[in-house]
């Protein structure tokens, strides 16, 4: 689908220099021509950013169109659909709550 708008891209590194070696997903908003182009922004600034860091971008960039205006308070900047045949508490157990997660903080790898 080619349409300029604002995209929310989602990326997924590994810090290596932290003790157990993290995973972060990190979700960045771009204006873009479409898809394709929101995610080479999004991949640039990822693998900038990890060798900055001493991370590595894991290659792994979803995109979603928020719209043509700027997002704003209470925007959706990024969605995800997955099919699965857990139910509610184990869905969440197995992809979002594992008790590993750091919440509420500032991520030390953040610049």
């Amino acid at each position: 689908m080619d349409k300029a708008g604002w995209y929310g891209v989602r990326c997924l590194f590994r810090w290596s220099q932290e003790v157990g070696r993290p995973y972060e997903e990190s979700i960045t908003v771009w204006r873009a021509a479409s898809f394709d182009d929101a995610i080479a922004k999004a991949e640039s600034e990822a693998c900038e950013r990890a060798a900055l860091l001493g991370g590595e971008y894991l290659g792994l960039a979803q995109a979603y169109l928020i719209g043509d205006e700027p997002p704003g308070d209470g925007a959706e900047v990024f969605s995800l659909i997955r099919e699965s045949a857990f139910e509610p508490d184990a869905y969440l157990t197995r992809f979002f709550d594992t008790g590993d997660e750091r919440q509420g903080e500032t991520a030390s790898t953040d610049s």
